[in-house]
């Protein structure tokens, strides 16, 4: 079987579109996806390697790997621990309508 070219964000918007509930999951996903990628952008830029925040954190690499993959959710207690040792803080703001 041949692969197929696939436009994903049409595809998403599409899907979005058609589906209540699949709009409602994907919404409610992009502030943690968001905040995920944040964290691993800050990690990168102050020289951490996976490995170390998993040790700052009585974690493993592995753990570490999965939560910036999105395959794992992490604890509130993590990321409130993986910002300590990235010295910054998490603030709730209010959206801007």
């Amino acid at each position: 079987m041949p692969f197929s070219e696939m436009n994903v964000k049409k595809e998403i918007e599409r899907r979005k579109n058609a589906d209540s509930e699949f709009k409602k999951s994907w919404d409610d996903s992009r502030m943690e996806y968001d905040l995920l990628g944040q964290f691993m952008k800050l990690r990168k830029e102050q020289g951490f390697s996976q490995a170390d925040i998993a040790e700052f954190l009585g974690s493993t690499q592995q753990v570490i790997s999965r939560i910036e993959k999105h395959e794992q959710s992490p604890t509130l207690k993590t990321l409130c621990n993986w910002a300590n040792v990235l010295n910054v803080d998490i603030q709730l703001v209010p959206r801007q309508m």
